[in-house]
């Protein structure tokens, strides 16, 4: 991690931006969320090749100045230390970061990295630590009257499609019957043909004159 840290005063903006496509290399995700006094894992994917070099995790906004919590020693042995612990998979080309018994001030943004010669490779994950009891259960109360609204809803729909689609479909069918029934009627008395039956034989008529 040296190459990380003091490299923070001669890291020019190139070989910073290079050092931050590690995102190509290694992949995790953008934001977690857990309960306060719960735990959070962190799965943090990287390409092979990558299997025995030093994986970490850090914490800060700032990727040269973040605060490295734990690290791995380039095997799969897990590393445990205070409320944190990582593992390394070869085989899936993934660490594992737990953090366990949160509190809201765990809330920041942490670095899943990698370290080789030059700068570290790493991605940042934001960790929002929510407070205890804050995405607690709906009462039965709170509940039923979602359902009533639910099912109030369902019917106030039922009835606007009932009356501006329903009804006037229904009322073009009828109409339709009709004018076909109608137009039976009048094609069947006797005297009585179709207007393109004139005009045919009225067009053979001027032409044998």
């Amino acid at each position: 991690m040296r190459s990380r840290e003091g490299g923070a005063m001669w890291l020019s903006p190139a070989l910073l931006l290079l050092s931050l496509s590690g995102c190509f290399s290694i992949q995790g995700p953008e934001s977690v969320r857990a309960p306060e006094k719960g735990f959070v894992k962190v799965q943090c994917h990287y390409k092979q090749g990558w299997e025995t070099h030093i994986k970490w995790w850090c914490r800060g906004a700032h990727w040269v100045s973040c605060e490295i919590l734990i690290q791995t020693r380039g095997s799969e042995q897990e590393e445990k230390k205070d409320h944190v612990s990582i593992k390394d998979s070869h085989t899936d080309c993934t660490f594992t970061v737990t953090m366990e018994g949160l509190r809201q001030n765990d809330s920041n943004t942490y670095w899943c990295g990698i370290q080789r010669l030059g700068p570290d490779l790493g991605i940042p994950v934001q960790l929002t630590v929510d407070p205890e009891g804050a995405a607690s259960a709906p009462t039965s109360s709170s509940v039923n009257s979602n359902i009533r609204v639910s099912i109030s809803s369902q019917k106030r729909n039922h009835y606007m499609l009932l009356v501006f689609v329903k009804v006037p479909i229904l009322l073009i069918l009828v109409g339709a019957i009709l004018w076909l029934k109608g137009s039976q009627r009048v094609s069947e008395e006797p005297g009585n043909q179709p207007i393109y039956m004139n005009f045919s034989e009225l067009l053979t008529k001027d032409m044998d004159a």
